[in-house]
């Protein structure tokens, strides 16, 4: 926290304003006219923080200007700003109350822990941060929070429904999964009988009856009618093409989801190389799961609300009713430890290898996005809804051939994928850049993701030589990345003509060339260096000019179509650097 603060007062002090800088956990406060006034406008924003993931208020900074002008100061006094927080406040909030001085003024910091349960200020409404605003409390949200904190499990939840009453055919889904499982234990529980499976996925009460988790799992028991909703339009804003409304049990509707969705995405096939073929979807199936899996596990079962998946050729949105668990934010999805507010019914569904150990969900969905050249999942959230979607779309072939030549760690790696796409568009990164894309604040994390990825045995990158001795430098993709993703790197894509007319110099010049000279001219490898000379013999550009017919001993001259003021420059051996750039084709 004390480093966004920080980086923050820097943004602001640099020019920037400090509405800009605000974030889920930082907001800027200025002293009103009246102490009172401000003192209760205070422990609206430290219950509002409290409500939500915690935060902190920093008091003396003007939001709509930049500069020094921003540090318009105050006169609070810290231990009586203190009390009359935890006085206002209920329950009462304990705040951590400071002054810090920074090189534009003295500001006053206030921090606040996420609470234990929710607080609110004089009898209103209780309030919870949401992005950058403090959004109003409904009785349904307050109940969730309250039983999150409290740690009540409403999955574990005595439902009423007897053993009896579960249906044969999601207990036979069950029994599959299990039994296709790469782990002994679980294809053992595939046999057992109906009473002892569900005991042994822990949805089973101390009385015998099934948990609510147990229930929603393997009954059509449930108070909702309609757990999973799929619809799909052949364009995102066109007519309904696909609308069904699966019912329980949830683990018959999360199979027959997966079918639906699975069903229209298309796939590419893709060479990676030493006659292997792979076959990536415009969306991958790993990500699809995840997010749908996520949802009906971590959603809010308080709601009647169903879980919605809208599917188009080019995009997927998952929809979850209920707000992220608190403490989660669209800003730390990626990173914050792994929490939820059904855990017996996430125990189940992962023992039935529905989803990922916890904790890797959400970094598989980014990791798979991005190592078939698609942007990450974008989350959106609310009180009352948590959304995700993905882009779909061709894979990108080049990518996906280099991410094969990664050790199998890096490429299911989140870290390493995000900063491999990040790169594809943008020359250099360094810790500052990447710690919003990686979601890790503290700038060391960050650094030591962009380390590792500059090490043996990945070398995916390379400190630049001016600041490799800065505590964080900047960074670039090393040559040969560089040199096997080609044109997937847009600051070095090149037009053919481009291209072509550095060889022509290049041949003017030395009067031959060889493919590995093309490589360290052009950043290619072999494949696309190789394909550039042939193109070019076809055309009559070049001729082979050896014996050899494979390797770097088969060497290339001017051919029939040739440039005639380019030959007379090869032939003579003189061609200026000016007359490079000006070469005519006949």
């Amino acid at each position: 926290m004390a480093d966004e603060i920080t980086r923050a007062l820097d943004r602001i002090a640099a020019g920037e304003v400090a509405a800009a800088v605000e974030s889920s956990t930082l907001d800027f406060k200025t002293q009103g006219r009246s102490i009172g006034d401000t003192l209760e406008d205070l422990a609206d924003a430290v219950a509002c923080f409290a409500n939500g993931g915690g935060g902190s208020v920093v008091v003396g900074v003007a939001d709509k200007v930049g500069g020094a002008q921003a540090f318009v100061g105050h006169t609070l006094h810290v231990d009586a700003t203190k009390h009359r927080i935890f006085e206002l406040t209920d329950p009462p909030l304990l705040a951590d109350v400071r002054e810090v001085q920074h090189a534009a003024g003295s500001v006053l910091v206030i921090t606040v822990p996420r609470g234990a349960t929710v607080h609110r200020v004089k009898k209103k409404m209780p309030t919870e941060r949401v992005g950058t605003s403090c959004e109003t409390m409904s009785t349904q949200r307050v109940a969730a929070v309250v039983g999150e904190r409290s740690g009540d499990d409403w999955s574990a939840h005595d439902s009423g429904v007897s053993l009896a009453q579960v249906e044969e055919l999601a207990i036979a889904a069950a029994r599959v999964r299990l039994e296709r499982s790469e782990d002994t234990r679980r294809r053992t529980r595939a046999r057992l009988s109906t009473p002892d499976l569900l005991r042994a996925l822990g949805v089973v009460t101390p009385k015998g009856a099934l948990t609510n988790a147990g229930a929603l799992l393997f009954s059509g028991i449930s108070q909702l009618p309609t757990v999973v909703s799929y619809v799909y339009r052949r364009t995102p804003a066109g007519a309904l093409a696909v609308n069904e409304q699966l019912g329980g049990p949830l683990l018959t509707a999360l199979e027959r989801a997966f079918e639906l969705v699975e069903a229209r995405i298309e796939s590419t096939s893709v060479n990676i190389g030493q006659g292997q073929q792979v076959q990536v979807g415009d969306l991958p199936t790993a990500a699809v799961r995840e997010a749908i899996v996520n949802a009906v596990m971590h959603r809010d079962y308080r709601r009647s609300d169903r879980v919605t998946i809208e599917h188009s050729p080019t995009r997927m949105r998952v929809t979850s009713p209920g707000g992220f668990i608190s403490g989660v934010t669209v800003d730390n999805v990626l990173t914050t430890s792994s929490r939820t507010r059904n855990q017996q019914l996430a125990n189940a569904v992962r023992e039935l290898g529905f989803a990922e150990t916890a904790g890797t969900g959400v970094d598989r969905m980014f990791a798979e996005m991005a190592r078939i050249g698609h942007e990450p999942p974008v989350f959106e959230a609310g009180p009352d809804l948590v959304r995700v979607t993905l882009a779909g779309g061709a894979p990108n072939a080049t990518l996906t051939r280099f991410v094969a030549t990664l050790p199998p760690a890096e490429a299911d790696d989140a870290d390493t994928m995000l900063t491999l796409l990040t790169m594809l568009s943008r020359r250099f990164v360094d810790a500052e850049f990447m710690s919003h894309r990686l979601q890790k604040p503290n700038l060391d994390e960050a650094e030591a993701v962009l380390v590792r990825l500059a090490s043996d045995p990945v070398r995916l990158i390379e400190p630049t030589r001016e600041t490799a001795r800065s505590a964080h430098p900047r960074y670039r993709l090393r040559e040969e990345p560089v040199a096997a993703l080609g044109a997937t790197v847009k600051y070095y894509r090149r037009t053919p003509d481009q291209l072509d007319r550095k060889v022509i110099a290049m041949v003017a010049e030395t009067g031959t060339i060889n493919s590995k000279m093309v490589q360290l001219m052009l950043d290619l490898d072999v494949r696309g260096a190789s394909r550039l000379l042939h193109q070019l013999v076809e055309r009559g550009i070049l001729v082979r000019t050896s014996k050899a017919t494979r390797g770097v001993g088969v060497t290339y001259g001017p051919g029939t179509k040739f440039p005639r003021r380019s030959r007379r420059r090869a032939e003579s051996g003189t061609l200026g650097s000016a007359q490079q750039d000006q070469l005519d084709f006949e």
